[in-house]
């Protein structure tokens, strides 16, 4: 049986992805930092956005491949 992941996470998951703290993940968000999207009250992180954005961070680091 194959899990299929979903498409966003929370700023919380996020957060731990990153190894950052949670306030800090909002503040990202707050900034814009972070790509997110509101769905009423709840703020979501599109799993794709995030990924595209560690994958510039890492082209951007001295020495990466």
């Amino acid at each position: 049986m194959t899990m299929i992941s979903p498409a966003t996470m929370t700023v919380t998951q996020a957060a731990t992805v990153l190894g950052i703290s949670r306030s800090s993940a909002y503040e990202c968000v707050r900034l814009g930092t972070i790509p997110s999207i509101r769905l009423g009250r709840r703020i979501v992180i599109p799993r794709r956005s995030l990924d595209e954005l560690l994958a510039s961070a890492r082209l951007d680091q001295p020495g990466a491949v």
